[in-house]
């Protein structure tokens, strides 16, 4: 009665709550269908009426509507498509028979899903439908309707019947006098004024009112026409189930605007968030690319060992090589930090979003550029020892290549003229002391050359050495070799031929002079000694420390300590040369030119002893100063790199373990926190200078050629990757808190319970701020396998084997948090749809903002189920794919 005082045409002001009494006799009238009892007949036309439309506003979804309510349902097919269509859920499969007994199963179903509902059905059996009989299907569908369409009404603290007739008299309170058919009006002009001009309503005329009405609900709203105005304005005592069932109309139509509201917003929300994600994804690719891409193009570089032909042009590599760890190599170490510090960051907003972690694409894992940079620093080490041992080999070569040249001019210079000698015919025309003499220079000859067979020797193992150490200009010096060695050939051949003819020539020949010949064997080994002494005086000499000079100036003066002992043979053998003078002057002898024995003469010997004595001493003691001036200087250079890096060394140590310990105390707010490691980080930075000062000390090192240090274990290598390590351990730390801070201030948790995370934390961390995912089984034993598994993909999505701290705290404050969820996304593009399986491009730019409709109309797969229509777009599985529960 309420609701018609309200709604319906006549006279009576409108009621504003419901009596107890009346109230309790509704109620009896709803629960109690006594099948004895006749339905009033123009109760029963306007249920009929009301009823079968409202069905046919559901049904139409699934392309199909009813006539006759008691005919139509009498099957249970439309009956059951009418409550899947309602409920948004499956029934089980109907029986297609025609057999009273299929319809009875068939109802039978539909009835028992309507009791899973919680509702009674009193006196309402399946056979009743089946049989058509009119006011048990009108009972029924009154059953649905206030089950679907009347129930789940609440307002303020009503709900139902009571929350909708609350609904009504909220929203006409503001018009006065809404009777005489004015209150459909009034809750079409308070939601909607544009559509009606209630103001020109004529109080008088409750028909033209309620049709007005009835017609502008059913052409702007989408709200079939279920009563006549006469009927209401005609009948005393309309019946309240049809009115009932009309104002719900109402109520969904217009509470559904504000749920479309609430639901765009809900949307736009969401995909203002994965938009942002995205955004950073997009970063975060573009900058893993790029680094990727120029470590891809420097390991070749690096991994080039093609070696060069001169000093010159190894050393430009060198410099080379230096250029790259001073200016294209830091700023890499930077973008690889920050690029780390991106991927925490976007995974931190991912988890405080509750979207899936991201899953950068194949090849652009944190892991992989970490990889590949271990490649890259692997390629570094291995090419600048590389470039060490060529230039050492270079180095070595090119003081064999010049010991073999002297060596070779030498022995050249020596064999000059010497295949002319031993091939002339002078024994032919000579005098018998002439052929002794020839004899005896002959033997003279042969024993200069077997003290030349070790220079040969020398030179050809030189010549085997540069090819063993593939010298560039190999081919030049074995075709010097071969040639030096053919000639030695010859040599021995045609002195051996000689040989033989003076012996042929001797048996007539018998004077020889013993003076000359004691001076020859003499004098040719005492040359031989001073050109070895020359040869050796003058020889490259390469150390790299200290005690090898000390060795050579040692060696030397044991050499000076020999020249006393030379010098008496050298007068010695001078002493002959006078005899002989002496004895020729003493009998008349005129001497025939010089010793026929050999070639040496006093002469060239005192010119040799006056170089070696006066020149070649004393330019070796020089040159051997200098080198052990030299060495003395590295060493210098040595003790003072080696006494900064020994600082150095334990300083970063020191510094990477208090680091360590600040990071598990943490005292203080998350803000102290912070504050407190960005000046311990400034402090680190102000240390810079001291690096840099030992590069420079590196620097003069690699320059001099030092590749030993004894005074230190550190390199400078091992110290660069302890600072680049120390640096990055800082940023990360830094990191790690202001993420919790953005965890923090997202989930809102207070500083006691970060305390108390960070406790419960350190208890379980074996390694610092990351304990291993079985740790966290400790933390709840009783949970099963599939508890355990939800766990560990929201602690640990990439399978690290670890938990970090940051994934502890979301755990630890993620189930008290309410975020979004797919299920919660559908359900709101169900509302904007109208209660579709699926939504059209049209009803997405009307409900949302241009560009998150776009957003939306261009990612949604094309909707293929039955009730497709053309244009309409699966809103379901676009929800499920921003939670990653499904694929875009």
């Amino acid at each position: 009665r309420a609701y018609y005082l309200l709604l319906s045409g006549s006279g009576a002001s409108p009621t504003p709550f419901l009596s107890d009494g009346w109230r309790n006799t509704y109620m009896e009238q709803e629960n109690d269908w006594d099948r004895d009892l006749l339905l009033d007949p123009a109760w029963e036309k306007q249920q009929r009426k009301t009823f079968t439309a409202w069905c046919n506003s559901h049904l139409r979804k699934a392309g199909t509507q009813i006539e006759n309510i008691e005919e139509d349902f009498r099957d249970g097919l439309k009956l059951m498509l009418l409550l899947e269509v309602i409920s948004g859920e499956r029934l089980p499969k109907p029986e297609r028979g025609k057999m009273r007994v299929h319809k009875i199963n068939n109802v039978n179903k539909a009835l028992d899903f309507i009791a899973s509902k919680g509702v009674k059905l009193v006196s309402i059996g399946a056979e009743e439908i089946v049989d058509g009989n009119a006011k048990m299907t009108l009972g029924m569908i009154w059953t649905i309707i206030l089950r679907f369409a009347i129930q789940d009404i609440s307002v303020e603290e009503t709900s139902a019947k009571e929350g909708l007739l609350l609904w009504c008299q909220r929203k006409t309170a503001p018009y006065k006098n809404v009777n005489d058919g004015l209150a459909f009006n009034a809750l079409i002009h308070r939601h909607r004024p544009e559509l009606i001009d209630y103001d020109k309503l004529r109080k008088d005329d409750p028909v033209t009112n309620l049709n007005n009405a009835f017609e502008v609900a059913e052409r702007y709203l989408d709200i079939p026409k279920m009563l006549d105005a006469e009927d209401i304005v005609g009948t005393l005592r309309p019946d309240e189930k049809a009115i009932m069932t009309y104002v719900s109309c109402f109520y969904h139509a217009f509470s559904g605007a504000q749920k479309a509201e609430t639901a765009a917003n809900r949307i736009c929300k969401v995909l203002a968030v994965n938009q942002e994600n995205e955004h950073l994804m997009e970063d975060y690719e573009k900058l893993a690319s790029d680094l990727l891409e120029w470590i891809r193009r420097t390991i070749p570089w690096l991994e080039n060992r093609a070696p060069e032909k001169t000093m010159t042009e190894m050393q430009q590599k060198l410099e080379d090589f230096r250029d790259y760890r001073r200016v294209h190599k830091p700023p890499k170490v930077q973008e690889k930090c920050q690029l780390e510090i991106n991927f925490n960051t976007l995974q931190t907003k991912l988890r405080l979003s509750n979207r899936p972690a991201f899953m950068p694409s194949e090849g652009r894992m944190v892991s992989d550029i970490n990889g590949a940079w271990h490649k890259l620093e692997g390629a570094e080490k291995g090419y600048e020892e590389w470039l060490l041992n060529e230039i050492r080999r270079l180095e070595r070569l090119d003081h064999l290549a010049e010991k073999f040249r002297q060596k070779a001019a030498i022995h050249e210079s020596w064999t000059d003229g010497k295949e002319a000698m031993l091939t002339q015919k002078d024994y032919e025309t000579a005098s018998l002391s002439e052929i002794k003499a020839l004899l005896k220079k002959h033997e003279a000859f042969e024993s200069d050359l077997a003290a030349h067979q070790d220079r040969v020797e020398q030179i050809a193992a030189i010549a085997q050495e540069l090819n063993e150490l593939d010298y560039y200009d190999s081919p030049s010096v074995n075709a010097r070799c071969q040639k030096i060695c053919e000639q030695w050939d010859a040599l021995g051949s045609l002195t051996q031929s000689r040989r033989e003819s003076l012996e042929r020539t001797e048996k007539q020949l018998e004077s020889i002079d013993e003076l000359y010949l004691e001076y020859a064997k003499r004098a040719a080994p005492f040359n031989n000694w001073m050109e070895g002494a020359m040869e050796d005086l003058q020889d490259m000499f390469i150390v790299h420390n200290i005690e090898e000079i000390q060795g050579l100036i040692t060696a030397h003066d044991q050499f000076k300590s020999t020249l006393p002992e030379a010098n008496k043979e050298r007068e010695a053998i001078q002493a002959i040369q006078a005899e002989v003078q002496k004895i020729a002057q003493y009998n008349g002898i005129k001497l025939a030119g010089n010793n026929p024995y050999t070639t040496i003469t006093p002469q060239s010997i005192d010119k040799k002893w006056e170089k070696v004595r006066s020149q070649l001493v004393p330019q070796r003691d020089q040159a051997l100063q200098e080198e052990l001036a030299r060495q003395q200087s590295n060493d210098h250079l040595r003790r003072q790199f080696a006494n900064q890096a020994n600082m150095i060394g334990p300083w970063i140590q020191n510094k990477m373990a208090e680091i360590g310990r600040i990071s598990i105390e943490m005292n203080g707010t998350l803000e102290d926190q912070l504050t407190h490691l960005r000046q311990y980080e400034q402090s680190i930075i102000e240390y810079k200078p001291n690096i840099d000062q030992l590069e420079g000390d590196h620097q003069l090192i690699q320059e001099a050629l030092i590749f030993d240090n004894k005074y230190t274990a550190y390199t400078m290598e091992h110290l660069r990757v302890g600072w680049e390590q120390l640096l990055t351990t800082i940023a990360r730390t830094i990191n790690e808190i202001e993420n919790q801070i953005l965890t923090r201030d997202a989930k809102g948790i207070s500083q006691e319970q970060l305390h108390e995370y960070r406790t419960s934390f350190n208890h379980f961390d074996k390694v610092r701020n990351s304990f291993p995912c079985l740790t966290l089984c400790e933390m709840d034993l009783n949970k099963g396998d599939a508890e355990f598994a939800r766990i560990m993909g929201i602690v640990d999505p990439n399978n690290s084997g670890a938990v970090t701290f940051q994934a502890f705290i979301d755990f630890m404050s993620r189930e008290t948090t309410d975020t979004d969820t797919a299920d919660q996304v559908i359900a709101s593009f169900k509302i904007l749809a109208g209660d579709k399986n699926y939504i059209t491009a049209e009803e997405l730019r009307r409900e949302l903002p241009p560009d998150q409709a776009e957003y939306c109309i261009a990612r949604m797969a094309p909707y293929t189920g039955p009730d497709a229509v053309p244009g309409a777009l699966d809103y379901m599985s676009f929800s499920t794919a921003l939670y990653g529960e499904s694929d875009l």
